[in-house]
């Protein structure tokens, strides 16, 4: 199976039939999964479905494939994600809570030119505490602001999904490591994560709430004992993708 479709595969694929590593829900329009090589505490990717004759993998391969497509079909697949999205973002934040005793962002949106094929957003926790490649928040469009996109003038957002080619964001993969809570550059991964990692320490919080216990979570990525070390290890050294994404 090739790594750069595999994203493709689970959408074609009945829900229940994926094994419970890789899903976390679904509706009757999109699947819910855990991110492989999560960038963040909690990190999710919503899939649409493919329904065939009306959503083919074709208009699904790439947002900006959607988007050049059918605008009304478009919308309401992108709204349908959002619809799932705010329940995903929901149960992230109540587990943030359990856990942590407080809660904070989550950021749900789309990569301008993602590595793999078949449109999914992404909903991740914003502490970028667990990234493995330089977190680029300029390759990275809000979800809100691509449905803006819908309300805008014609020939606006026909430029707009133009935009949506790798060449304008290999720029961004291009620059310097920064934080994105101070904008401070660094010079290598390793001073990054140590950096990140004294931001969310010194988090402003007006009341943390007792974590409410150590019970299992649906939230996390169901594994043997057995799994446990052997996939940790490869999500810290090994750099190409399996499933379901990489960047």
């Amino acid at each position: 199976m090739s790594n750069l479709t595999i994203l493709r595969r689970y959408a074609q694929k009945a829900p229940e039939s994926l094994p419970a590593s890789i899903l976390f829900e679904h509706s009757a329009k999109n699947i819910t999964i855990f991110d492989a090589f999560p960038k963040s505490m909690f990190h999710f990717l919503i899939l649409s479905r493919i329904q065939e004759p009306k959503l083919d993998a074709t208009t699904l391969s790439s947002l900006r494939e959607l988007l050049s497509g059918d605008k009304t079909q478009a919308k309401e697949v992108i709204t349908a994600l959002a619809e799932d999205a705010k329940a995903v973002k929901k149960e992230i934040q109540d587990e943030m809570v359990k856990r942590h005793g407080f809660k904070w962002d989550v950021w749900t949106g789309f990569h301008g030119a993602p590595s793999m094929v078949h449109v999914h957003l992404h909903v991740l926790s914003a502490d970028l505490s667990l990234q493995l490649v330089p977190p680029k928040l300029g390759f990275f469009l809000h979800l809100d602001d691509v449905l803006s996109w819908f309300d805008a003038e014609p020939t606006y957002f026909a430029n707009l999904v133009k935009q949506l080619k790798p060449s304008n964001y290999e720029p961004i993969l291009k620059e310097s490591l920064s934080c994105f809570h101070c904008d401070t550059e660094m010079k290598n991964m390793p001073s990054l994560k140590t950096h990140l990692q004294e931001e969310w320490d010194n988090l402003p919080v007006v009341q943390r709430l007792a974590p409410k216990g150590n019970e299992k979570s649906r939230i996390e990525i169901p594994q043997s004992e057995s799994d446990k070390g052997s996939k940790r290890a490869k999500s810290k050294t090994d750099d190409t993708p399996s499933s379901p994404e990489a960047t």
